[in-house]
């Protein structure tokens, strides 16, 4: 029920970037500029200053930011809780999700989440952890399950299991003889690497920097956008990789990648990440309860 027009200046104002507001609201450029344009008419002024190649908020954009916080959040409960009183758990259900989550984790969940509800309509939007974390705090997804800890200090974080990273290579690429692996060790063969922004790409420089490895010396030779493309390249013997054990069981079983644990063992946190402010629909409540309980039983096999 919200004005189109606040929720797309609410975005341009937390991103403080048309180009990131498009992306965040799956909208073009143009199209973003336009109701931003519309608002400013409406209100007879100007809300940003643009110049340099940088935007910021005026005094009057600083105000309508405040009052959109609130109608945004307003307009959200109400078409919950009169959905709700209907006293049946159904709805859309907009989940951001990091790709290996996405990709190895997920589906399963919300197959059989659907399957418990059926009038509800899940949608999940698969990016890296980076940009699920900004949509989120858009209020464009209704929670997000992320690979890294959380860098928006509005969003609330809760964690949901462990996961393991380790090793990635070819049967014959030359660390696949080792039952574990030093952080030293890897310095001197090709690494195949997430890409910046990634949940498994932060964690493992974060590993690899406290072990005293200069990232720098890595022989990085590639950077990919997916676990499955990882996967995909590591298979060919071009290099190792750092990905998710949950990532590599398929291809473990076909023989066609061997997976090596790190000494000290590599282990992330998983989490869940929603708005502080906003209000949690029963919907959403449970699901978070649905699935921070599947995830948990993923990490103890």
């Amino acid at each position: 029920m919200a004005d189109r027009r606040l929720q797309v200046f609410h975005a341009v104002a937390k991103q403080l970037s048309f180009t990131k507001a498009a992306e965040v609201l799956f909208m073009t450029q143009p199209a973003v500029t336009f109701q931003i344009k519309q608002l400013e008419e409406h209100f007879n002024t100007r809300l940003f200053d643009r110049g340099h190649g940088k935007i910021a908020l005026t005094p009057a954009g600083e105000l309508v930011l405040e009052y959109a916080r609130n109608i945004l959040g307003m307009s959200a409960e109400l078409d919950v809780r009169v959905a709700e009183m209907t006293g049946e758990i159904g709805g859309p259900l907009l989940v951001g999700a990091s790709t290996t989550i996405a990709e190895f984790m997920l589906p399963r969940i919300l197959g059989e989440f659907k399957s418990l509800h059926p009038h509800v309509r899940p949608r999940l939007i698969v990016a890296n952890s980076e940009a699920i974390e900004n949509r989120v705090a858009e209020h464009t997804l209704d929670i997000g399950l992320i690979e890294s800890p959380s860098h928006q200090h509005e969003l609330q974080t809760e964690s949901c299991c462990e996961d393991e990273l380790q090793v990635i290579c070819s049967p014959k690429f030359p660390l696949a003889k080792f039952k574990e692996l030093k952080p030293q060790q890897l310095v001197a063969h090709p690494y195949v690497s997430r890409e910046p922004g990634s949940g498994t790409r932060e964690n493992t420089d974060a590993y690899l920097k406290q072990a005293g490895i200069d990232l720098d010396a890595l022989n990085l030779v590639m950077e990919l956008g997916s676990p499955e493309a990882l996967n995909g390249v590591v298979e060919t013997g071009l290099g190792f990789a750092i990905v998710s054990r949950a990532a590599v069981v398929k291809a473990q079983r076909l023989g066609d990648l061997v997976a090596i644990p790190l000494k000290p063992r590599l282990i992330r946190i998983l989490s869940m990440v929603y708005p502080k402010e906003k209000f949690r629909s029963r919907l959403v409540v449970a699901f978070v309860e649905f699935a921070g309980a599947k995830l948990k039983e993923h990490s103890l096999k």
